[in-house]
């Protein structure tokens, strides 16, 4: 009678599937660590075991990846403040207050690679290339924002201009990084005065309230760079 032979199978371990944030993750944790840039994606991938193809299935290059972290750092911003079920009903300013905050206190526990990152690059060209991604998502948040403060307004004379306004929160959003790179109050407290006054000071201007609000702002940024 035939019997069967008893076979024996190796189980080979699943290799992980690398997603888009360990790719992240890896760039961010090897810049700290060596306090420098990978020269070649070939040499990140083999160190942080993975193939080059799946570094390349979410990123081009190094210059897109650093671009992308910045698109990330907006985006988990906009889930955390729109998490918060009172956020639909905050006024614009509120809304752009709430974001600034919540950027800041991400960009804090990202501090070291968020210094590196920018210091490195000491032109500002390389730097707003860099950021590019980002100035399109905030300058779409505060279009959105002004969008929404028109819609309420019946006299057309008191509308406001998206592209001035989103832009002027773009030369916002520079003047805080500078102003939270360069803070070393404890909890960086000042960064949170300077966000407070900056965001009211542009909603006032918006608004042609008193010309109070943007003599303090002026009297606060001089105050700070004496100090």
């Amino acid at each position: 009678m035939a019997t069967a032979k008893k076979t024996t199978s190796k189980k080979t371990a699943k290799k992980k599937e690398i997603t888009r944030h360990d790719v992240i993750t890896a760039y961010m944790d090897y810049v700290l660590e060596h306090e420098k840039t990978p020269k070649s994606v070939y040499k990140f991938a083999k160190d942080n075991n993975m193939l080059e193809a799946e570094f390349y299935n979410f990123f081009g290059n190094f210059d897109g990846l650093r671009k992308d972290i910045w698109n990330t750092f907006f985006t988990m911003t906009m889930d955390v403040a729109h998490k918060n079920e009172e956020y639909a009903h905050f006024s614009n300013r509120e809304k752009m207050l709430t974001f600034f905050y919540t950027f800041f206190e991400l960009l804090t526990l990202n501090r070291s690679y968020v210094l590196f990152t920018l210091k490195e690059n000491q032109h500002m060209m390389n730097k707003m290339e860099q950021l590019k991604g980002l100035r399109k998502h905030v300058k779409g948040f505060a279009k959105e924002l002004i969008q929404e403060r028109n819609e309420n307004k019946t006299n057309i004379l008191l509308e406001r201009s998206e592209t001035i306004y989103s832009e002027g929160a773009w030369v916002q959003m520079l003047f805080l990084m500078k102003f939270w790179m360069d803070d070393d109050s404890a909890g960086f407290e000042k960064t949170d005065m300077a966000i407070e006054k900056s965001v009211n000071t542009i909603f006032d201007v918006f608004d042609n309230t008193p010309l109070d609000a943007v003599l303090d702002f002026g009297k606060f940024l001089w105050k700070e760079r004496m100090s």
